[in-house]
């Protein structure tokens, strides 16, 4: 079994409309250096889904990689968290 020294991140999906592509948004705490006050920073990433499985929401494991494209150097991992899909129906009340 070999040991991986490659980053892994959590974050959600936030944007699933390009083909095999998603972009996830992982965020971060931490101390100001000055001022002690947590901070919290996000940044998005471009990540390879091969499978167009991943739905925006959804909460996934991505992994670094090769560079796969001008903005793509992460891949899918796994989905940790499926998102629940709910639909409304209103029904119009006629006079």
């Amino acid at each position: 079994m070999q040991k991986s020294n490659k980053k892994q991140l959590a974050g959600l999906v936030v944007s699933d409309s390009m083909n095999k592509t998603v972009v996830v948004e992982t965020s971060r705490k931490f101390p100001h250096p000055v001022y002690k006050k947590y901070i919290k920073r996000s940044k998005k990433y471009y990540a390879h889904d091969p499978e167009n499985k991943c739905e925006k929401g959804d909460k996934v494991l991505i992994v670094e990689s090769k560079p796969l494209s001008k903005l793509k150097r992460w891949r899918i991992k796994e989905v940790t968290e499926k998102v629940i899909k709910v639909q409304l129906w209103f029904n119009k009340k006629q006079d």
